[in-house]
């Protein structure tokens, strides 16, 4: 199976090539978000990212917010323009917007630029630090417990409803998978609702998947890294969070 495909717009610069770019992506047959629900998602807007060969590219991941001043997202959303992943924001600006559902409409939430990035050593994920503290929103809590095969997990982001012609949403949308497989590092999903082919898309690549339960706070265990073009109904291969809980917490403090 092969990385779900970063789409970009390349801002500059003569000769750069799609085949170049390389992943991200939003929910296809999703719904949108309720107004003020999962307020702890992050779109993430790249402008400015150096491409080989000279000239820049624009691009956008979705994320989550777990900690007053950290995102957590896919690794591969900050890749340099050998498509190496770094610790470091590739932008010129790399804005994190949270706690709006409508990127248009809704009123209130932050718009913050990300000054530092951590790459896990053993997934395709990063930790993305925010230029100020957000303490009007409550983080996602990150879960230290494995998914189990069955087990439902939601989606949000804010990516494309398509492959075809992918353009991000302005209004957060979700969704629900089911656990078919669990691996050292990643899980194997597949959509389950609305629609069985309920599954992420290009921008969505770092979305939270996590887990709800009645009468607890939802809880992390992967975020979008890996999949077909969308919308399908084969297996969606998200990195796994709860296996990376401890440096999670030794990155953020908490």
């Amino acid at each position: 199976m092969r990385q779900r495909r970063m789409m970009f717009t390349a801002v500059a610069a003569a000769g750069i090539t799609l085949a170049a770019a390389s992943p991200a992506e939003a929910i296809a047959n999703g719904e949108p978000v309720q107004e003020g629900r999962y307020s702890f998602s992050v779109k993430l807007t790249m402008t400015g990212i150096p491409v080989l060969g000279g000239g820049t590219r624009n691009s956008a991941c979705s994320g989550a917010l777990i900690a007053r001043e950290w995102v957590i997202t896919a690794g591969h959303c900050f890749r340099d323009e050998n498509g190496v992943r770094v610790e470091r924001p590739v932008a010129a600006s790399t804005v994190a917007t949270v706690g709006r559902t409508d990127l248009i409409t809704s009123p209130g939430g932050h718009e913050l630029e990300i000054v530092e990035v951590k790459q896990s050593a053993t997934a395709d994920v990063a930790l993305a630090r925010l230029a100020e503290p957000i303490t009007d929103i409550r983080p996602l809590a990150v879960s230290r417990r494995a998914p189990k095969v069955g087990e439902v997990l939601r989606l949000t982001g804010y990516g494309s409803l398509t492959s075809a012609n992918a353009t991000p949403v302005t209004h957060l949308q979700t969704g629900q998978l089911v656990v078919e497989s669990v691996s050292d590092a990643t899980l194997g999903v597949r959509g389950k609702a609305p629609n069985p082919d309920t599954t992420p898309c290009p921008y969505d690549s770092g979305g939270p998947f996590f887990r709800e339960s009645r009468g607890h706070a939802p809880q992390l265990v992967a975020v979008v890294s890996d999949g077909p073009s969308c919308p399908h109904t084969d297996i969606e291969i998200p990195a796994r969070t709860d296996n990376l809980a401890g440096w999670i917490r030794d990155t953020t403090g908490r």
